[in-house]
C-alpha cells in the first residue's frame, strides 16, 4: 500500500508498506528499525513486543521524541505497564498499534514537524 505520494524535501518519510517491507525513501527494511524526520537506526534490538526493554529503548530515548509510536506487526497488542512507565517518566507520549496505522500517523506527525520517533515491527 503506497502511504504517500508527494516526496518531502525536508524529512524522512514512510513511502509505502507491503510484501518487500517498510519502504523509507528508496530504501526497504525487512526487520525492525527506528525512525525519526531526521534519522534512520536500520537494526532495531527488537524482534517482538516481549523483547523491548530499558536497553532496546535507549536508542529512542537518544533521539528526545516528544511521541513515540510503536508498530507491533499486524495484530494489536501492548507493551507492560513497567515498560510504558519508562515513557511516561520522561513525559514521552506513547502509542503502541499495528505497524500499518504506526506509518500513516508517523508520516502526518511528521509533516506537522513533531519530533515524532517510530520504532517498527515489520508484518511480514
Amino acid at each position: 500500500m503506497d502511504l504517500s505520494l508527494d516526496v518531502p524535501q525536508n524529512h524522512l518519510f514512510i513511502r509505502s508498506m507491503d510484501k518487500r517491507g517498510i519502504r523509507v525513501a528508496d530504501e526497504y527494511y525487512v526487520s525492525p528499525f527506528i525512525l525519526s524526520a531526521q534519522q534512520i537506526i536500520p537494526a532495531w534490538q527488537a524482534e517482538s513486543l516481549d523483547e523491548i526493554n530499558a536497553s532496546s529503548l535507549r536508542p529512542i530515548f537518544e533521539m528526545q521524541p516528544e511521541v513515540v509510536l510503536i508498530g507491533c506487526g499486524k495484530t494489536q497488542a501492548f507493551l507492560p505497564p513497567a515498560i510504558q512507565m519508562l515513557f511516561f517518566r520522561r513525559d514521552i507520549g506513547l502509542e503502541v498499534m499495528t505497524t500499518g496505522a504506526a506509518c500513516r500517523t508517523f508520516n502526518v506527525l511528521a509533516s506537522e514537524g513533531r519530533q515524532v520517533v517510530a520504532a517498527l515491527l515489520p508484518e511480514i
